[in-house]
């Protein structure tokens, strides 16, 4: 008596095969996307391609890999390059404001010795705050600040842009007390300091502005890190295969051959 075997429940799909690989193992990853790209015939056109007597040259090739990564956030409203770009200025946003933020040893506002002369020239020694230093870490932190707000003014998803109007409306709130300490909001949103009026102004009001938590700085570190985190999700979104092998208009292994040779 022979075996029987039901053809009709054998999956034509292999890719199933593969689902118990985990999507943290990179060369599982790479292998899946090579087995993508042979399944989908992406492997048959580059080798036809390749050995067709035109085939395009590395300079070309070069060139539609780079208009594919211009959008391999197809499910995103920005591109990878805006993404990339706005989580590294939210970073480093949030470094300064942290820097500012910082209490015990490693506080820009702890107090120095400071040495003065009068008019007669004795020099005496007082302690008081390091007017440059402090100076330097608030203009660092105006810098990274107006680059957020510029990055994140070009970016088109609605989350990104809720997250930079959330910190110009905080920065609002604190209008009146950044005045007194010498930086304005521009009309574009980011600010600028006055060096002047800056290191002219009641330190102790630097210090309510930037120093410890809840204070305007550490919320801007706040804002900072979720603006980072939401462009992060949003690059998530970019284009590749699934971990069952699956293609999502990925540009990667095979992705490039959409633009046909």
């Amino acid at each position: 008596m022979g075996i029987g075997i039901n053809v009709r429940n054998l999956k034509p799909d292999y890719s199933y095969l593969f689902q118990s690989m985990t999507g943290g193992n990179s060369a599982s990853l790479n292998f899946l996307s090579d087995y993508a790209s042979i399944k989908n015939g992406s492997y048959g056109k580059l080798m036809k391609a390749y050995y067709s007597p035109g085939h395009r040259s590395g300079n070309e090739v070069s060139s539609i890999v780079e208009q594919k990564n211009q959008r391999t956030t197809a499910a995103a409203k920005d591109s990878a390059k805006t993404l990339s770009s706005i989580e590294s200025a939210a970073e480093e946003l949030k470094k300064s404001a942290d820097t500012l933020t910082a209490k015990g040893s490693k506080s820009v506002f702890n107090k120095v010795d400071i040495e003065t002369k009068d008019e007669n020239g004795v020099t005496s020694t007082t302690k008081g705050y390091d007017t440059n230093a402090i100076y330097k870490a608030v203009s660092d932190f105006v810098d990274d600040y107006n680059s957020v707000i510029r990055q994140a003014g070009s970016a088109e998803t609605t989350s990104i842009q809720n997250r930079a109007k959330s910190m110009t409306v905080a920065t609002e709130a604190n209008e009146k007390l950044l005045a007194k300490v010498g930086i304005s909001i521009n009309e574009n949103k980011t600010l600028s300091i006055d060096e002047k009026a800056f290191k002219a102004a009641d330190m102790n009001t630097v210090k309510t502005l930037f120093n410890g938590n809840a204070s305007y700085a550490d919320r801007i570190s706040a804002q900072a890190t979720m603006l980072d985190h939401t462009a992060n999700v949003e690059a998530t979104k970019a284009d590749t295969y699934n971990y069952n092998g699956l293609y999502n208009n990925a540009y990667t292994s095979g992705g490039i051959f959409d633009y046909g040779f």
